[in-house]
């Protein structure tokens, strides 16, 4: 493997929003986890029927020869965004441009009330846009949407039963709205990937034997304060838990496919509690351990588990 200085090292695309359960920080422990045939090359297809953040998409295109990939996820606001960067990644930067230069002038009480200006106008351009034909208005509601994402409380993307956006806003000193080479450059790994809007389901016309599936739901809550308010209108419950791992097992029986999904730890909480091992019993569950919060309050954060299952065989798997 080549050695390079910082100068030299290939840039690293990374996230271009925060996203609940994002993936960046457990990468080198995915990394350990993903299957070997990856490496030697024998499979070519990366799909992901839950992108949220786009971590691990990132990281394995940026790592492997895969030639195609099959991104889905059921949030059409999400889809719409990705759908931007890859097609119109330099009229987004400058919408993003106007957006950060105006936000930034202002003292903080001007940049609360410029943030639930483009909040009310981002919730009143939803019931007039149309998810299915690419036009000049995605591109502007994809802006609205980074923007949002970079200045409100946590990072949050959350909205209530009517599907409007309902975050408050964020008292970040200089926030880093958006980077000009990182949406192009990620743009640019876009450019195979197949992005629809979709459930887990859908995915499944794509796999087959030269795959790579990884399946990052919305997690199952492990305390009452803990249960993140929907991404999307329609709740992930312990009925669509059993429902995903059924197409898991199903998808394992019909194509030799390598598949890898995350799921919270509920023994964090209730040692008793074996839902996932229960579920996913015919495959490994492994642990890798994460920097979470598992409360409503600061005092609830630290270091837990979280699930890890695979449908093959690590051998070399060396538990922390």
């Amino acid at each position: 493997m080549a050695n390079f200085s910082d100068a030299q090292k290939p840039y690293q695309a990374r996230p271009f929003l925060k996203w609940a359960g994002g993936k960046s920080q457990l990468l080198s422990q995915f990394r350990l986890h993903y299957p070997p045939e990856l490496a030697i090359g024998s499979i070519s297809c990366y799909i992901e029927p839950f992108l949220g953040g786009g971590a691990v998409f990132l990281d394995i295109i940026q790592s492997y020869p895969i030639t195609e990939s099959y991104l889905f996820d059921i949030n059409e606001e999400l889809i719409l965004v990705y759908l931007v960067v890859q097609r119109a990644p330099q009229r987004l930067i400058e919408a993003l441009t106007s957006l950060r230069s105006h936000y930034l002038s202002q003292n903080e009480d001007g940049r609360l009330d410029y943030f639930y200006a483009i909040r009310e106008q981002y919730n009143s351009q939803r019931r007039t846009i149309d998810f299915g034909v690419f036009s000049d208005a995605w591109i502007e509601r994809a802006a609205l949407m980074i923007f949002l994402n970079k200045t409100c409380f946590n990072g949050l993307y959350r909205v209530n039963t009517s599907g409007d956006f309902n975050v408050p806003f964020g008292r970040y000193v200089n926030p880093v709205i958006f980077e000009e080479k990182n949406i192009l450059h990620i743009s640019e790994l876009l450019s195979t990937a197949k992005l629809s809007t979709g459930s887990f389901q859908d995915c499944e016309p794509h796999i087959n034997d030269s795959s790579f599936v990884y399946f990052d739901p919305p997690y199952r809550p492990i305390s009452k304060t803990s249960s993140f308010t929907s991404y999307a209108r329609d709740k992930f419950d312990d009925k669509d838990q059993r429902e995903l791992a059924s197409f898991y097992r199903r998808m394992s029986r019909k194509t030799q496919a390598k598949m890898m999904l995350s799921n919270s730890d509920p023994t964090n909480v209730d040692p008793t509690d074996d839902f996932f091992d229960n579920l996913y019993d015919s495959f490994n569950v492994y642990r890798v351990t994460a920097s979470r919060m598992i409360n409503s309050v600061a005092q609830g954060r630290g270091r837990i588990n979280e699930i890890l299952v695979t449908n093959y065989d690590r051998p070399n798997y060396d538990e922390e």
